[in-house]
């Protein structure tokens, strides 16, 4: 409550705003004629690099050889570790055991902390509770929402795939679409896993599953074309990336199908074909951000003691649809790698 009286307000305004006109002045005497060194303050200052003792962050994810989806990803960590004067080493296997040795290999460095994807978080639970008793901090990312609280993280950057793939399901119900196909390139993954499953909890017509070799395009290629000449049903074939996505359109033009693609994931080629049309629409969860907020929330632990989410919700960057109405919007993020 304010205790002042209107006698004493009217007093201070004029106060009040010489000051503040002062302000604005030296302000602008600083900028105009601070000289090379106020210059070269305020170049230092917008480029907000961090000056803290040089830091060692591992990034260990489960990416597939040729899966241009973890680019962006790693372009992000990139960026983060490069303000935040942190050394980034980057590694990845998509088979979950040498994953984990990925991770040990982390914990042997003795690292100042580890960023992690939880693809099959039960392959992972020994080696992060590993670092955890050397004092390494772990956070996660992309894969692993279930369960990273239950493996002791102290946080997690990513997207509910559950809720991702129920609004997927939504979305397609405006479509006019009957009869789907979800196409999962690694089996095993819960993530995946779970997309597809809420596409079916809310998709008002039939969803079948299919299972396809993420590490052989060709073998991707032909697993759909197959499918879609078996059944000339299927009005729309769901991929879970985009390299995946590209590939189903090149199925059913061989099929001879009329079938639509919608995805999961974004990437430069991707925004193409969504702007062209031989893509309906994707869901985007924002993979730069993924890996610029895994590496800056470890800076921000050590440094300040941070917890993004309180060490208790997850931070959320998806679901996000991009479709015909904001394509364009998106694609010139696109074009420069961070969407």
């Amino acid at each position: 409550m304010d205790r002042s009286s209107p006698s004493r307000s009217r007093r201070l305004a004029p106060v009040v705003a010489v000051a503040a006109a002062a302000a604005l002045t030296l302000a602008g005497c600083a900028s105009s004629h601070g000289g090379k060194k106020a210059e070269e303050a305020a170049q230092n200052a917008s480029a907000g690099k961090a000056n803290t003792p040089r830091m060692t962050v591992a990034l260990v994810t489960h990416q597939a050889p040729g899966d241009t989806f973890w680019d962006t990803v790693r372009k992000g960590a990139e960026a983060a570790a490069a303000k935040d004067n942190v050394k980034l080493i980057y590694s990845a296997d998509p088979n979950a055991g040498n994953q984990a040795n990925l991770v040990q290999n982390a914990i042997d460095q003795k690292v100042d902390g580890i960023a992690v994807t939880l693809a099959k978080p039960d392959a992972m639970k020994s080696v992060i509770g590993k670092a955890e008793q050397s004092g390494i901090p772990v956070v996660g990312l992309n894969s692993g929402l279930s369960d990273w609280r239950k493996l002791g993280l102290l946080e997690f950057f990513g997207q509910d795939e559950s809720v991702a793939g129920e609004a997927f399901g939504d979305k397609l119900n405006t479509t006019g679409a009957k009869k789907v196909v979800c196409v999962i390139q690694e089996q095993g993954n819960v993530g995946l896993t779970q997309r597809c499953d809420g596409v079916k909890k809310t998709f008002k017509g039939t969803t079948e599953t299919l299972y396809v070799n993420g590490t052989d395009m060709p073998s991707v290629k032909s697993t759909i074309t197959a499918k879609l000449k078996q059944d000339s049903s299927i009005d729309t074939v769901v991929t879970l990336g985009a390299p995946f996505a590209l590939t189903a359109v090149q199925s059913v033009g061989d099929a001879g199908s009329k079938a639509k693609v919608a995805t999961f994931d974004l990437n430069k080629d991707l925004v193409k074909a969504v702007q062209n049309g031989s893509i309906e629409f994707a869901v985007d969860q924002q993979p730069y951000l993924q890996g610029y907020l895994a590496v800056d929330a470890l800076w921000l632990y050590k440094n300040n003691g941070n917890y993004s989410g309180g060490g208790v919700q997850p931070v959320l960057t998806g679901p996000a649809f991009v479709d015909k109405s904001n394509v364009d919007k998106v694609a010139e993020f696109a074009a420069k790698g961070t969407r």
